[in-house]
């Protein structure tokens, strides 16, 4: 099963647990523990009952016709908003997360001799930031993986067979899913609240914040990456089946 087969080693998985290493005692259960836990026992015979009715199809089905033309939209679809998430997390206008630059971290003038004292540099904007991003991650990935489904229905007994268990799929996760991306930017602000407190007495809190700017950019696209996995899956798909039929 191709569906968020891989948690374990996605790239997101790694690049929480080396920010989780930040926490003194050892969590009971990590992140990929956890996401390894998604399907129950139910859940379980539930997609294998829904596996099986894919194998048990007639052998002349699979040869049913698949068209390129409608592969080729629905895989430009999926690079196209691919690529607008991705931009949005790493055009160069969203430094601290938020479009702009803080405040705090605009180049300045030489301060008087009594100058206020340096504002510490906050989480806010990037948990803004974070919760932006997921919202227009959901608003625009699950039409999109709707979508998909509703083109693989149309192309073969098969590929509609694929679309309805990744109907299934998504019914199971999708409650478990939402509550554990919810908890990424929480483990990035401690990474955050971690790296603050270590350069807290730094006379330039440029280099520290942007190297953290550098750690969230790329966990945001990790996690567009596992977003985006079911919808990859089904699409690749329907571009094998239009490809073995040629």
């Amino acid at each position: 099963m191709y569906l968020h087969s891989n948690f374990s080693s996605s790239r997101l998985v790694r690049l929480l647990q080396e920010t989780a290493r930040v926490d003194a005692p050892a969590p009971r259960q990590d992140f990929a523990e956890r996401l390894g836990l998604w399907v129950g026992a139910f859940d379980a015979m539930t997609l294998h009952a829904a596996h099986q009715s894919i194998k048990t199809l007639d052998a002349a089905q699979a040869n049913a016709s698949a068209k390129a033309g409608p592969a080729a939209a629905v895989d430009g679809q999926l690079h196209q908003v691919r690529a607008i998430l991705a931009q949005a997390i790493t055009a160069k206008n969203s430094a601290g997360a938020h479009g702009k630059r803080p405040q705090h971290l605009r180049a300045q003038p030489a301060p008087a001799p009594k100058a206020e004292p340096k504002v510490e540099a906050d989480y806010a904007p990037y948990r803004q930031r974070h919760a932006e991003l997921q919202r227009n991650m959901e608003l625009m990935i699950g039409p999109l993986r709707e979508h998909v489904r509703q083109a693989l229905s149309q192309a073969s007994p098969p590929l509609r067979q694929l679309a309805a268990l990744d109907a299934v799929w998504e019914q199971l996760l999708a409650v478990r899913e939402q509550r554990l991306l919810a908890t990424v930017p929480k483990l990035m602000e401690k990474r955050f609240k971690q790296l603050r407190q270590a350069h807290r007495q730094d006379e330039n809190p440029l280099a520290w914040e942007d190297a953290f700017g550098q750690e969230w950019q790329q966990v945001a696209l990790a996690e567009l990456g596992v977003r985006l996995e079911p919808v990859v899956g089904l699409v690749k798909a329907f571009s094998n089946q239009v490809e073995s039929i040629q």
